[in-house]
């Protein structure tokens, strides 16, 4: 991690001094800039705080506040409230997520008409995973097509999830991702970024735009020089450049 953060003025500096003429840099000359960047630690430990915080991690946030001192940027209980939230949507329990959503916030909902009608989307598909084929129906026309006869793209996301009904092999079905625990995750992501939002608080951690920023240096960079970069991200480590 602490690769990135300092990859990045880094990068930014070596393309300045860069001639219009590629060159190339070593993986010794790298490695020697690289380590005349300093970065605090404290600025390291917030980082590593907002991403426990953004992604929900409540018991993590507390015990790495009290090894390090690093005081989150929202309360405990504000993320255990918003995780109920998210688990309740990845583990098919819709209208309880809802009833939660609205317990934080009444104006998430009322605000947002996409992400009300993604839930109540998703509530259409688990009672076809439910296999109550009556209810489901029901549901899809009294709560669901009067808000797709108000909105194209609704009705047309109404439309195929209600084509998961036509087939009985639903491995058959051209949208039969819509029953895959992929769905519930976009869905309770969704939910996540919206009661964030609500609590003035960004919705994706501050990690992945250092990382966005890093690839889009790199990328920069590769115009104007041959030099160690990174490509394994998982692994963060710099690979020799080719001479």
């Amino acid at each position: 991690m602490s690769l990135f953060w300092v990859m990045i003025p880094q990068l930014a500096e070596i393309q300045e001094q860069m001639a219009s003429s590629k060159k190339v840099i070593m993986r010794e000359e790298w490695e020697k800039r690289l380590n005349h960047i300093r970065i605090r630690k404290e600025e390291m430990n917030k980082l590593v705080m907002n991403f426990l915080v953004t992604e929900g991690y409540a018991e993590a946030v507390a015990k790495f506040r009290m090894e390090t001192g690093t005081e989150p940027d929202m309360d405990v209980a504000m993320i255990m409230d918003r995780m109920a939230v998210k688990e309740a949507v990845q583990c098919g329990n819709v209208e309880d997520a809802i009833e939660k959503v609205n317990d934080l916030n009444p104006e998430i909902l009322d605000t947002n008409p996409e992400l009300f009608f993604h839930l109540q989307q998703q509530r259409l598909i688990e009672l076809i995973r439910n296999e109550k084929i009556e209810e489901a129906l029901e549901f899809a026309q009294e709560e669901l097509a009067p808000r797709g006869e108000e909105n194209q793209s609704f009705l047309e996301e109404l439309e195929r999830t209600v084509s998961l009904l036509v087939f009985k092999d639903v491995s058959n079905c051209p949208v039969r991702e819509l029953l895959d625990i992929s769905q519930r995750l976009k869905t309770a992501n969704e939910v996540n970024a919206a009661i964030l939002t609500s609590q003035s608080h960004e919705k994706d951690p501050k990690l992945h735009s250092l990382l966005k920023m890093l690839i889009w240096a790199q990328n920069q960079l590769d115009e104007k020089a041959t030099y160690p970069r990174i490509k394994d991200f998982l692994k963060a480590t710099l690979e020799n450049p080719a001479v």
